[in-house]
């Protein structure tokens, strides 16, 4: 497949291989660490949205895991923007689908209400990638 830069690639996949293994392990601190460092290096491509919105669920479930509401729905609304961001400049391929289970994480994510109590985070804190490759 051809991709346009600004795209998600195989390449950009790959550059989260650490961060996805360590947000399944709940380890979302260090995910948020190791997935920062890729957003840092990708500067100045788009596709970085598609780390920047895993890195902030990732810190959303550290404040839920802590019991920090503010702290839960100021990530979860940030990371809403960057999926939003993700669909408006067509950064999303196949890839994200198949293997980071985008729709899934995007709809766990969107369901979260501006209000949110803690329970509302419980099913975006059990999610996990499933298909990504080994």
């Amino acid at each position: 497949m051809d991709y346009s830069f600004g795209q998600f690639t195989p390449e950009h996949l790959e550059k989260m291989r650490e961060g996805v293994d360590l947000f399944n392990e709940q380890k979302y601190w260090e995910c948020h660490e190791s997935l920062e460092d890729v957003w840092m290096e990708d500067r100045n491509d788009p596709a970085r949205n598609v780390y920047w919105a895993v890195i902030q669920v990732a810190a959303a479930c550290i404040h839920y895991r802590d019991s920090k509401i503010t702290g839960a729905r100021g990530m979860i609304y940030k990371a809403k923007e960057k999926f939003r961001r993700c669909r408006e400049q067509n950064i999303l391929t196949d890839i994200v689908f198949q293997y980071l289970d985008w729709e899934e994480l995007e709809k766990l994510s969107m369901a979260i209400p501006e209000e949110a109590e803690l329970e509302d985070f419980v099913s975006l804190f059990d999610f996990r990638f499933k298909h990504f490759p080994a």
